[in-house]
């Protein structure tokens, strides 16, 4: 399926839109590190994933995703050789003010809590950003009515993935996002495989996604945070 959003966030919003820009160094985090908490700070509820890439290795630039908020905003966060660079676009008459007021000084206390953490939680924190974006994928494949088959296996990536990290597995509500996850695995098993994801189902499975990402959102921050 065609993502509409970001054909235009390539072909008009990238070159013509006002935007504000902000590089943050490494500083001793490999750039997928710090692409990985760059991703979660800049992402909310509000925001759809219109495009995820990920270099090759952790050590390597490269790695990017577009978000698209309910404000009609767009986030390019980009992984390159020297330093991370994240740019807000905004429509003309609005801003992208929190982008240096609320994002930058996040990140940058983020990224030296992160740098003096165990490596066991620095492990745990990326593997559930690792969740967080591959809820983002399923959502972002049911509201572009993407296959089934798609969306089957993007809700299985997550909830395997998250079956995996301790401090999610430990946390009150876990058992109930594992529930959710395989009602929905089982209920998108039964639809033709690649056919495209059915109308009927999309508000049920959108409202869970959100239920589900707002929950990890907090769990995330939790741990990054203190």
């Amino acid at each position: 399926m065609e993502n509409l959003l970001l054909k235009q966030f390539n072909d008009i919003i990238s070159t013509q839109w006002p935007f504000t820009q902000i590089e943050e160094s490494y500083d001793g985090l490999t750039p997928r590190e710090l692409f990985e908490l760059a991703y979660h700070t800049c992402n909310s509820v509000a925001n759809r994933t219109l495009l995820i890439k990920l270099s090759p290795t952790e050590n390597q630039s490269g790695s990017q995703a577009i978000l698209y908020s309910n404000t009609k905003k767009f986030i390019n966060i980009e992984a390159l050789e020297n330093s991370l660079r994240i740019t807000k676009y905004f429509p003309k008459g609005s801003t992208g003010d929190k982008l240096n007021t609320e994002i930058q000084p996040k990140l940058k206390d983020r990224k030296k809590n992160f740098a003096v953490k165990n490596n066991a939680l620095k492990t745990d924190i990326l593997k559930m950003i690792l969740v967080e974006r591959k809820l983002d994928e399923c959502t972002n494949f049911v509201v572009l009515k993407d296959i089934n088959r798609k969306v089957y296996f993007a809700i299985g990536d997550a909830r395997e993935s998250a079956a995996v990290v301790p401090i999610f597995m430990e946390a009150e509500g876990a058992s109930l996002v594992q529930l959710a996850l395989n009602k929905w695995m089982s209920a998108v098993q039964t639809f033709d495989q690649e056919k495209p994801f059915p109308d009927g189902s999309i508000a049920g499975l959108l409202k869970n996604l959100m239920q589900i990402k707002k929950w990890i959102l907090n769990l995330i921050g939790t741990n990054l945070d203190k």
